[in-house]
């Protein structure tokens, strides 16, 4: 049996027309050339066009709602990519924001290996209680309530059976630069 490679781009906190006006052209390039099965987005799209282009860019999309959308997007969102179980909230549910152990109470209610998370605008991608956590950090660079890291970024994940590679871009000096990647065995 052949092994099916996934490719997935994570983004989140775009805050298109409210704090930003566009998501950095070097990063659009990237995105509108990957070939992605599956385009996730973290909440606080803002901007309906944003929800547009994010059904543009991947074979399967799944997008939540954050706590500045007022469109109709669920709160969470559970879905398998090859093997592995994956979820998806905002964020806006813990305190502090990004706050691990709440994260991963949620990823064991949701029943779920890897759950995707915004709200923070500061990128994470670590393991906790064997759950893999990932945040995208804003692709716009945007401040948020809790601050952030200002730097525009997002991630590339790859899954293959039970391994995952994440990968954090960011764009630094209009350069975007590959700043982490670490790799994941999954409990099925």
């Amino acid at each position: 049996m052949d092994m099916v490679e996934y490719r997935l781009l994570i983004i989140s906190d775009s805050h298109i027309h409210d704090r930003a006006n566009d998501i950095p052209g070097e990063f659009m390039d990237i995105f509108r050339s990957g070939s992605y099965e599956v385009v996730i987005h973290a909440g606080d799209l803002v901007d309906p066009d944003v929800l547009s282009l994010v059904k543009r860019l991947g074979k399967r999309q799944y997008i939540v709602k954050g706590n500045m959308d007022y469109l109709d997007l669920p709160k969470q969102a559970v879905f398998e990519v090859g093997s592995v179980k994956m979820g998806m909230v905002h964020g806006d549910q813990v305190r502090p924001r990004g706050n691990i152990e709440a994260l991963t109470r949620i990823a064991r209610i949701i029943n779920v290996n890897v759950l995707v998370s915004g709200h923070t605008h500061a990128p994470f991608i670590t393991e906790h209680e064997d759950v893999i956590h990932v945040n995208p950090g804003s692709v716009t660079g945007m401040w948020g309530g809790g601050g952030g890291s200002m730097r525009p970024s997002f991630i590339e994940m790859t899954v293959m059976d039970n391994k995952i590679n994440v990968e954090l871009y960011e764009l630094v000096n209009n350069r975007v630069l590959k700043t982490l990647s670490r790799e994941f065995a999954v409990n099925a």
